[in-house]
């Protein structure tokens, strides 16, 4: 098989891919008041969640998100106390008006229990006003159910834009993203396939 290049081609993809390795070298990330900044190649600023944080313990951060149902409540908090393990809990409010007793219990287990809005909207949607809305009545609730004001909000669905991030920030919450999802909940048709070996 034989290939056949133009001269200028060749210079021409050079030229984009060392473009697009220059830009992605340039896009570098900062930090400005504890917010995550992404500088576009455009000269933009978006605004990115926290995925992870660097330190030299040999640590990991678990969390679970809570908005269906709370079927598997105490088999988690079993298997958690078992392994002496703190996870955070990210629960929708209103999960946690459905919920209360499992919230307490929960937050009694000592776990950290945080904001996962408070419908379980795209949050990408909504405006500033409701998105602080839909964190706020969240946070409302889990305070007068625990007696603490969480401190971490993480969005629906993952979604993020800089109107969702200024909204938690505004209202003093860092946004948490997750870096690994175990997506353990695909594939799952019925309550007898949970905890058991595949």
């Amino acid at each position: 098989m034989f290939f056949v290049y133009n001269k200028d081609r060749i210079i021409s993809v050079a030229i984009a891919f060392s473009t697009v390795f220059l830009l992605f070298m340039l896009a570098g990330t900062f930090k400005t008041n504890n917010i995550n900044i992404i500088q576009t190649s455009a000269g933009e600023e978006k605004l990115i969640p926290i995925y992870s944080v660097d330190t030299n313990k040999k640590e990991i951060a678990l969390t679970i998100n809570c908005a269906w149902n709370a079927d598997d409540i105490d088999i988690i908090l079993s298997t958690l106390e078992k392994h002496n393990c703190k996870i955070t809990f990210f629960m929708v409010g209103e999960w946690v008006g459905k919920y209360q007793e499992e919230t307490k219990k929960i937050a009694e287990a000592g776990h950290e229990i945080s904001n996962h809005s408070y419908s379980h909207p795209h949050v990408n949607n909504l405006s500033l006003e409701a998105n602080k809305d839909e964190i706020q009545r969240c946070s409302n609730l889990i305070e007068k159910i625990t007696g603490t004001k969480p401190t971490l909000y993480r969005a629906p669905y993952g979604e993020y834009n800089n109107t969702v991030i200024k909204a938690a920030n505004n209202l003093g919450y860092k946004v948490i993203q997750w870096n690994i999802d175990s997506l353990d909940w695909q594939g799952l048709t019925r309550r007898t396939n949970v905890g058991k070996n595949k």
